[in-house]
């Protein structure tokens, strides 16, 4: 929901991150990887129930995610001045990279608050199943308005549709269950009806957009 308004926010800083950290041994790539070593090492803590490590971890690993991108664009523009082929394959793999560590948080966090808080895991698979509709029509949608040059053109590799939950929110939601795990059942319940939420409206103004 504010995910635009904050990368407008946050994309001088961003920048002038990514400029100290453009060393040659730090490509992308190893920035996505490390995002998402830290993400599952999170997870594994989370269902240890080993809150603030996990939290520490999560953190750690979306900061990776936020300077992987302003790394390649920065990479991107160097190297086209110098008039080389510019490879999509970083998008791939971090949106896939993405994907992996949201699913891996989620079942280290139920693990953990249904074996030391006495939480239930239905919440948790409801979150499991929202994030499953709502990423199969964000792909479709952005895979289908490739191919129909109905493209979303933010600086991503992805089109993107707006909705309630997206990046900030999933990343400020996973930390209070972390914070909170005693009422983590709690916040994932009420985080899959956002999420599902996001799902409907994406599949709605997805189809419109595309028809």
């Amino acid at each position: 929901m504010i995910d635009a308004r904050l990368r407008r926010r946050l994309e001088g800083p961003l920048d002038r991150a990514a400029q100290r950290i453009d060393v040659g041994w730090l490509s992308p790539d190893r920035l996505t990887a490390a995002g998402l070593v830290l993400g599952l090492g999170s997870a594994a803590a989370a269902a240890a129930a080993w809150w603030l490590p996990a939290l520490a971890l999560w953190l750690l690993s979306r900061a990776c995610d936020g300077l992987d991108g302003p790394l390649a664009r920065r990479r991107e523009r160097a190297a086209a001045t110098r008039g080389e082929t510019i490879s999509l394959a970083g998008g791939f793999f971090d949106i896939t990279a993405d994907f992996v560590v949201y699913g891996a948080t989620v079942v280290g966090v139920a693990i953990g608050a249904t074996q030391a808080e006495g939480a239930s895991w239905w919440p948790f698979l409801l979150v499991l199943f929202a994030y499953y509709v709502n990423g199969t029509a964000l792909l479709a949608f952005s895979s289908i308005a490739e191919r129909t040059d109905r493209q979303i053109d933010d600086g991503r590799s992805l089109s993107f549709l707006g909705g309630l939950a997206e990046g900030a929110e999933t990343i400020v939601v996973h930390c209070l269950w972390l914070v909170w795990p005693g009422s983590a059942g709690a916040i994932a319940t009420v985080w899959a009806g956002v999420v599902g939420v996001t799902a409907a409206h994406r599949i709605v103004t997805g189809r419109a957009a595309l028809r």
